[in-house]
């Protein structure tokens, strides 16, 4: 999903990072309310933390200039509703940029985009959605975080296919070729993390109850 440093053209670059920069400063808003009023919470945050770095460093050879890994945002938006991943996610791959060469400052906007917010907005929605449906805690944990995984990757392949139309069948052509690249490595690793995801959650369960309904 990180897509590498240098590889948007600056306009596109500098456009997804005036996109995602509102939702990482209402993160901040919602991130400094929720360890305000639970303190408790902060180690489950930390946790959510963790778990996103370690997952979407564990990267696969992809499509040109980006690659395939695990997000890991599902967890911590199931637990603080989706507006905290965005700082989170944000401070991830900057790391990741830093220290990994991982991603990049020049795409940072793009990726927090792609995998710090579209992502956990899904993840939550699914979570919130098959919750009143009634569907079991596992399942809705494991749908929750496959589909904020594949919501990453569509994503990114709307940012790759917008910068790269295809010559002949234009962005349309170009979406389905990025997407359908992906998927080959991509649905693989959702079904992976919807599963670790389930063992993780159940575990973090038995410290402190996700909030119903949590606020972004």
């Amino acid at each position: 999903m990180h897509i590498m440093e240098g590889f948007l053209p600056a306009g596109h670059a500098l456009a997804w990072t005036c996109v995602a920069a509102p939702f990482v400063a209402l993160g901040a808003r919602s991130l400094k309310r929720i360890v305000a009023e639970r303190p408790e919470a902060r180690l489950n945050i930390a946790a959510s933390a963790g778990f996103t770095f370690v997952l979407s460093a564990l990267k696969l050879p992809s499509v040109t200039g980006s690659c395939s890994h695990p997000t890991g945002t599902a967890l911590g938006a199931m637990q603080f509703g989706p507006g905290i991943m965005a700082v989170i996610g944000t401070i991830v791959l900057l790391f990741q940029g830093l220290l990994l060469a991982h991603g990049g400052l020049s795409t940072l906007g793009a990726n927090v985009f792609s995998m710090a917010i579209a992502g956990p907005w899904v993840a939550y929605g699914v979570w919130r959605l098959a919750g009143r449906l009634g569907a079991p805690a596992a399942v809705t944990i494991f749908l929750s975080a496959f589909l904020g995984d594949l919501a990453t990757y569509v994503v990114t392949s709307f940012q790759l296919a917008l910068a790269f139309p295809d010559a002949q069948s234009g962005f349309g052509g170009a979406f389905a070729k990025f997407a359908g690249i992906f998927a080959i490595t991509q649905l693989p690793l959702a079904v992976a993390e919807g599963l670790v995801t389930v063992v993780v959650m159940n575990a973090l369960q038995s410290r402190m109850t996700p909030v119903e309904g949590a606020k972004a």
